[in-house]
């Protein structure tokens, strides 16, 4: 199998992490922003990872705050987080994302974050020569549910490549459903903190560097 297309999934897969902690901060800041000065812990934990829009409307039911407003200010609060984060070095794009220059196909971006921030990293991190395409999140309530495993974004950007043949690279089960529900081939990558992690999915591919990409494209 030969590849002419490869999409990446960005957090996790060519930059870190960004802690919970620190998002879980932002989700925090928001609430106040509101003039929500002591919320229930476990909404705060519920806007910051995983939130979906009946979620969203039901939280912000309990504090009589309109769900699209506070939501867009989320995920602007959550994206300034972000920003900061990779500004001040505490979140970086992996070693190996420099061999990407050197794979000869066409390559894409998709995020479940918020678009603001992709676009941020792409161009902090001076990578935006390597990517003909990038996606994330509007922010919008809606956008949740465009999240993968929906391959939403994934099938736009696969439109944008013109891809024939396209693999997904990721490191959450969710990446290799949304490859499947794209029609496309997945890879898996062991990152730092998937080194160990048992699967629930079978991808096409398990790698544990980006470099793989080179013998797997050309097989």
């Amino acid at each position: 199998m030969t590849y002419d297309t490869v999409v990446f999934d960005n957090d996790g897969v060519l930059v870190g992490r960004t802690s919970f902690e620190v998002l879980r901060e932002a989700t925090c800041e928001t609430f106040e922003e509101f003039g929500v000065t002591d919320p229930d812990p476990d909404h705060v934990d519920d806007m910051t990872v995983g939130a979906t829009p009946s979620r969203v409307s039901e939280v912000c039911g309990t504090y009589d705050l309109d769900p699209e407003t506070f939501w867009r200010a989320l995920d602007s609060t959550s994206s300034r987080a972000q920003q900061r984060e990779a500004r001040e070095g505490r979140k970086t794009p992996y070693d190996d994302v420099h061999t990407l220059a050197d794979l000869d196909t066409s390559m894409g971006i998709v995020s479940s974050n918020q678009q603001e921030t992709v676009d941020f990293l792409i161009d902090h991190f001076e990578v935006d020569h390597l990517f003909e395409t990038a996606y994330g999140r509007e922010a919008t309530i809606k956008s949740l549910d465009r999240r993968k495993p929906n391959s939403h974004y994934i099938d736009r950007a696969l439109s944008d490549l013109d891809a024939d043949s396209a693999l997904f690279v990721g490191d959450n089960e969710s990446d290799i459903r949304a490859a499947e529900n794209a029609g496309i081939d997945s890879a898996f990558i062991r990152r730092p903190h998937r080194r160990d992690w048992d699967l629930n999915v079978w991808p096409t591919w398990d790698i544990d560097s980006l470099d793989d990409l080179h013998r797997i494209c050309s097989a």
